[in-house]
């Protein structure tokens, strides 16, 4: 058997990059999915957007994993806020449709 050139390898990683990045937004297309019916629920019961509590124990329980999986925690809750920031934009329009504002 021989050993793979650095191109060779360099490409091999980046095959596998490009398949990770892949699942990464289906993963994230589900994740919103989710969140989207969890707004709508909302919207329809008139509960607040945001939920700080909850917020707070996903933090400490996605810094707890990235710390598990050798991740920068500090990365895992910038991801995190990032993607609930969009959540919680998401269900304020979802409010809005639903009071019958469409700003």
């Amino acid at each position: 058997m021989t050993e793979q050139t650095p191109e060779e390898r360099l490409l091999r990683l980046r095959s596998s990059i490009d398949n990770i990045d892949a699942a990464l937004i289906h993963m994230l297309a589900e994740r919103f999915r989710c969140t989207q019916e969890v707004g709508r629920l909302k919207a329809e019961y008139e509960m607040p957007a945001s939920d700080p509590e909850r917020e707070a124990r996903q933090i400490a329980r996605l810094r707890g994993l990235a710390e598990d999986a050798q991740l920068d925690p500090e990365f895992a809750e910038k991801w995190f806020n990032f993607v609930v920031a969009e959540v919680i934009h998401h269900h304020h329009r979802l409010a809005n449709e639903a009071a019958g504002d469409e700003s």
